[in-house]
Order: C-alpha cells, then structure tokens, then sequence
C-alpha cells in the first residue's frame, strides 16, 4: 500500500463525545468526517492512521475496516469469511485474536459468530498450505488484532490498529477506588472549551485524571508518547520511519501561562495524583494538596471548575445532600465568575446543590448513565449581570453557547417559558409544585399530559418508567472479550504482564519529562 493512499478508517468513543472526536480528527487533517454513534468515521492516509492513535484523546480505538459483505446466516457468514485473501494480513508464523460486536436478530451470540469467523480465517489457510498449517490464536497481545461488527445481516471486518483501549494512557501507576476514565475525562475539558487560557480547578481531584488530563491539554503534549506499543506496529507494511516522525513531532506542544489546582479531602488519594502526575512528567503545571471543599475560601479568578463528586455507588458520604450542598455553597461563594462543569449521577443530589444547569448532556461513566451539568457563576444578582450588558444568549460570554443563567426560576417566570411552549391558565400554574405544598390531584386533560411531557426528565429516576428506553451499555471498557470461547480454541491460559512490570514510556528523541 502506497504511503499516501487514503482509505477508511473508524475511531469508537463514548456516547456523548463524538462530536469532540469529530473535532479532533478535523483539526489532524481528516477528511469525510463523519460522527455516528460511539463512533466517527473518517478517511486519511497510514499517517493519518499513526496520528489519530498518538494524538486523539476522546478516541477509545482506531479500526481499518478491511472487508464488507452481507450474510444471513452462520454459513453464509462462514463462507464470505473464508473467501478473503487473508495472506494480505496474517501469515502462518502470527496470531490473530477476534473482537465481535453484534447487534442483529440472526446473529444473536457474540460466541458463536466467533467461532465461525474464526473457522473460516483457519480453514483458508488450511485449504491454501495444508491440513496442519494455520495461524495462532491468541487471547492476549496476538500479532493482528480484528474486530467483528454485525448490523443486521452486514458484517464488518477491521483491523485493529490500537490494540489496548487508547484510555490507557500510560501515565497511570496507581489509582483511587472509582476513578474516572482519562478518555472521558479529556472529553469533558474539551467540551468546556478549556484550553490552558485561565486557571483549571478540580477541588475533589481523587487519583488526579482530570488535572493530568488538562495538563496534556494545554501543554500541547500528545496522549500517544506514554504509550509502549500500538498494534500497528506489528503489522506488515508498518512504516517505522514514518511513525517515528510523528511520535517525536513537538511542534504542537507549548507552555501554559495558567495554572492548574487540584485538591482532595483524603491524603491516600493527594498522594496517589501525585504519582500519576511525576509520571506524566507535568508536575510543574499543577498545584495539589490536600485540602477539603469546606475549607475552599478563595480561587483564582475567572476559572474553571470541572470536577466529579461521588455518586454513592462506589465511593460516598455520610451525607451525600449535604456534600452536594456544600458544593452548591463554594460555588455561590467561592467560585464566581467560574464555568463549574459537574458530572453526577442521581438527580436529587443534583438538586441539593441549588442551581439550575445552563447546560445538561448524558454522558456515561464505567457503565452508569451520568449526566455532565455547566453552571455558569455570576457575580451579583441576575438583573446586574444584565445591567453589566453581557448576555449569554448574543454569545458574549465566553463559552458563546445559547444557554440559560445558573438560577432558580420565580414562578412568574416558570409560567411564561410554559405559555411559549403553549400552555396557560390554571395548567401553567399548576404544572410548577412548591416543595410546601400537599400534592395536587393530576388532571387528565390532554394539556396537562402535554406539559408533563414537556417538562419531565426523559432519563434517570425520575422518567416515565413506562416509556424509559433501555440503553445498551456503550461502555466497550465494561465488555470484556468472551475468554472461555477462545481459550476452548487453543487450550491455553492468557499471557499476563509479569508481576512487577512497571510503566516505563520509550525514549522519544530530544524529550525529557517536564
């Protein structure tokens, strides 16, 4: 394949980020972006290819989709697999491992299209060299990774170029007990708009994800270098060269005026951040210490917040209102003039902080339906911030989004957004329920059902049980590859990293830890 050749290429992701991958892979250079779901197809070149792996920081996986067709059944699925010519990328001397993801009512276990894609993979080389001549399989860290996705009755083959999910850094050597995906975690700054141009605060910093993430950002410093290998690397027409180019390419890297702050009420987890952040070589940019949200009594001015309180799943409170309380106060109190990005999980915590959102997005953290909320915080009451003549709806703010101010609505003013949707009267009044209130009976009209409608949340707790959709888990980090089937292959126990490997990053020209 000639070094400049584009072909297609699809970079997976979390629901909620693939627009900032979108992002991401235009300002590399791609081209026929495409987002979809979890995903966003692109086409480029192998430099492309090496690029998107090194320097994606919302993409979980990079795939080269190498053969498409249709089937209707095990057999016809068996068959199409067969005829390949799978000379052009295996050979007798590698492994190879399978990675299925079905979505398809005649294609209903994971296991047994395994099975099948693997027996037509074996039975082409046995046909084409001999009975006893064939590929390995492999569980762990195979030669030639590819993955299996079925919609329906079309199969997709793809090579997989990452190989370990790309989240894994590298800088990583320990970590808290619910620690957020760096992935995620790198999706959420982006879509704060944050780019190392004001102070970055994460008061509730646990393992430190989101200060070694910001760091990366805006140094300009490529996820990619931490890395020991991309799957890529073992494949035939690997360019070493080429990659070399990119893995050593600084031209993007810089140094940020703007400091980073992180803190943590629990000394075992200040230490831990600390750790991550020596080995990401970005100490120098980041402030950490040990220090509860209570005793938050002053920040750097005009910053942004972005954080991840505990949920009460994992890791809680004894009194998880009140800590959510307590984040609403330091941000009235403390936090003025900030961007405070939060990701939660339960809305009545949510509620105990006080504010309204000017920004909700469903997002989802290690397989839970999170929500990421923006509260935008003002100095001074709401008709000052007007008076001051800047307005969030003309985009003067520096977030330029069209969204609503961090408060309460009056009731008057609840009524009015109800009657531009449509509704007045009694049920304009009525749709809105003081916390002092006794219940009101519910009326049948079709203009209060309408309302409902309009304004009951259509995920989480508080959804219409009835009509909630079921959510596939689009966490692929929480699906693990389907063992027993593969080792019934081969009859051999996976290869584990020998016990006490440490991360050690491959020495990149010229660059030193900073």
């Amino acid at each position: 394949m000639q070094e400049n050749q584009q072909f297609e290429m699809v970079a997976k992701t979390f629901q909620g980020l693939e627009d900032v991958l979108a992002e991401e892979l235009r300002s590399l250079g791609a081209v026929n972006v495409e987002p979809g779901r979890r995903m966003v197809s692109f086409e480029g070149d192998k430099a492309m290819l090496y690029r998107a792996n090194m320097c994606c920081r919302t993409a979980l996986r990079i795939l080269k989709p190498i053969y498409k067709f249709v089937a209707k059944d095990a057999d016809e699925l068996y068959e199409m697999v067969k005829e390949y010519d799978w000379t052009k990328i295996l050979s007798l001397d590698k492994t190879f491992s399978l990675d299925t993801v079905s979505n398809s009512d005649e294609f209903t276990h994971s296991r047994f299209v395994t099975y099948r894609v693997k027996d037509g993979i074996v039975d082409f080389f046995k046909d084409r060299f001999g009975p006893d001549k064939r590929p390995g399989v492999r569980l762990q860290d195979a030669d030639v990774m590819i993955n299996v996705h079925i919609s329906g009755e079309r199969v997709t083959l793809s090579l997989d170029s990452s190989g370990e999910s790309l989240h894994r850094r590298g800088y990583r050597v320990a970590q808290t007990e619910a620690p957020i995906n760096e992935v995620l975690a790198a999706g959420i700054i982006l879509k704060s708009g944050w780019r190392g141009d004001c102070p970055f605060v994460d008061p509730m910093c646990g393992s430190g994800t989101f200060l070694v993430e910001a760091a990366l950002i805006g140094a300009g410093i490529m996820p990619g270098i931490y890395r020991k290998k991309f799957a890529f690397e073992s494949w035939h027409d690997f360019d070493a060269e080429l990659f070399d180019s990119i893995y050593n390419d600084e031209s993007s890297e810089k140094e940020m005026t703007c400091k980073i702050y992180g803190a943590d009420i629990s000394p075992k987890a200040v230490a831990i951040a600390e750790k991550n952040i020596k080995q990401a070589g970005v100490a120098k940019y980041i402030d950490l210490k040990v220090k509860p949200l209570s005793q938050w009594e002053e920040a750097p001015a005009d910053g942004i917040l972005i954080t991840n309180p505990p949920y009460g799943e994992r890791i809680g409170s004894d009194d998880m209102e009140g800590l959510y309380r307590l984040i609403g106060t330091k941000l009235k109190r403390v936090f003025t003039g900030y961007h405070a990005w939060i990701i939660g999980y339960r809305e009545e915590y949510f509620n105990s902080i006080g504010l309204s959102p000017s920004l909700k997005e469903t997002l989802l953290n290690g397989g839970l339906e999170c929500e990421l909320r923006e509260y935008i915080i003002f100095d001074g009451d709401y008709q000052s911030f007007r008076k001051s003549g800047r307005s969030l709806r003309n985009g003067d703010d520096a977030q330029e989004k069209k969204t609503r101010i961090s408060r309460r609505l009056t009731d008057d003013e609840w009524k009015r957004e109800a009657r531009k949707k449509g509704f007045g009267g009694k049920e304009a009044s009525h749709g809105r329920r003081r916390d002092n209130e006794k219940d009101r009976p519910r009326r049948k009209d079709d203009r209060r059902n309408r309302l409902e409608e309009t304004y009951r949340p259509k995920k989480g707790r508080f959804a219409d049980k009835r009509r909630e959709e079921t959510f596939e888990e689009e966490n692929p980090l929480a699906r693990r590859r389907n063992e027993d089937a593969l080792k019934s292959l081969v009859g051999k126990q996976p290869t584990l990293r020998p016990a006490g490997d440490s991360v050690v990053m491959r020495t990149r020209k010229g660059w030193k830890k900073k």
